[in-house]
């Protein structure tokens, strides 16, 4: 690391930038109208050091990054928090851990579905688990760095549901109809491993500076996590209230003001289950779910804030029309 690093990373003035946005956006969380608009834009680190096998340092040279982009955080009308975040193996990383073979093709990670039956997924052994080994190193080589104004965002710990269906593809869908108590005993063993490896970050990184994945674009106060709601749009509202919607409560719940879903697809028949969970406190949209967005505010809790990716058709005007920039933030440029 730099040694101007730790004095532009440590400035009180920093510091109190960040914590000014952190105070407007949890003005957002209580219901107030944002004004002007809450626009979320974060800087994420850059390192050209190998995260697989030299965590410690990609961690340093991501902190130089941030450090040569500070001047964007205390910006008053756009949120740029500064953000390190390993994100090892990309959506495939709990696949990996769980003993699938993951792969990297033409820029992206793949992975092949396991072959054991349904039913008989076995909780890794996190210890020995050389997948989860580098990860842990560099969330404590952050740690250690001591540096606070950066935000430490997670690997992609996803969802129950999501890794049950890398790990088995369709046959899993169809093991919830002819297989249900298979089903749900592969569902619980994911999960059980998502809450223990999320408690371990809880535990691990200072609540000031933990965030969920895509944390540049899905800043939350302290004290919220996250999980990705992609796939339960393949379900019937029944299907998932009965299969998913508890271990993802359960999930959220490990934070201590619950937290975020970000959703992807066309996911509206699931509102009314959304509504009754307590400790879900926003959700997150992006491409087909922006489309959604009127629907997501008109029937949502008051409670729960809607961060939106514009598109083409729901721009951020579309939005503030509807919202009025209450219980809205907007990803991105903001337009």
């Amino acid at each position: 690391m730099k040694d101007e690093t730790r004095q532009i990373l440590n400035a009180s003035e920093l510091i109190a930038a960040r914590q000014k946005h952190i105070e407007r956006l949890e003005r957002v969380y209580a219901g107030e109208a944002a004004e002007p608009p809450f626009v979320l834009n974060g800087i994420l680190a850059a390192a050209e050091a190998d995260p697989y096998t030299e965590p410690e340092r990609w961690v340093d040279e991501c902190l130089d990054f941030l450090a040569e982009h500070a001047d964007a955080l205390p910006d008053n009308q756009v949120f740029s928090p500064l953000v390190v975040e390993f994100g090892p193996y990309g959506v495939h990383f709990i696949d990996k851990i769980f003993g699938a073979h993951v792969y990297e093709s033409d820029g992206n990670w793949w992975n092949d579905p396991l072959e054991t039956p349904i039913g008989e997924l076995v909780a890794p052994n996190l210890e020995a688990d050389e997948t989860w080994q580098p990860a842990q190193r560099a969330a404590t080589a952050f740690v250690a760095a001591g540096l606070r104004s950066p935000f430490f965002g997670l690997p992609t710990l996803s969802s129950a549901l999501n890794i049950a269906i890398n790990l088995y593809g369709e046959a899993f869908l169809a093991a919830m109809l002819a297989e249900p108590d298979a089903a749900r005993r592969d569902l619980r063993t994911i999960n059980d491993l998502l809450c223990e490896l999320h408690q371990w970050y809880r535990d691990t990184i200072p609540a000031e500076q933990l965030q969920p994945v895509v944390a540049a674009w899905r800043t939350q106060p302290a004290g919220y996590g996250q999980l990705c709601g992609c796939s339960n749009q393949l379900l019937s509202p029944d299907q998932y209230a009965e299969f998913i919607a508890p271990l993802d409560d359960a999930l959220l719940s490990v934070y201590p003001n619950g937290g975020m879903m970000h959703l992807c697809g066309a996911h509206t028949q699931h509102i009314p289950t959304w509504r009754q969970m307590r400790s879900l406190r926003a959700v997150q949209l992006n491409d087909r779910a922006a489309d959604d967005f009127a629907t997501y505010y008109r029937e949502l809790r008051d409670d729960q804030v809607i961060y939106l990716n514009p598109t083409s058709t729901m721009t951020a005007k579309d939005a503030l029309d509807i919202a009025a920039g209450r219980r809205l933030v907007l990803v991105g440029e903001g337009e």
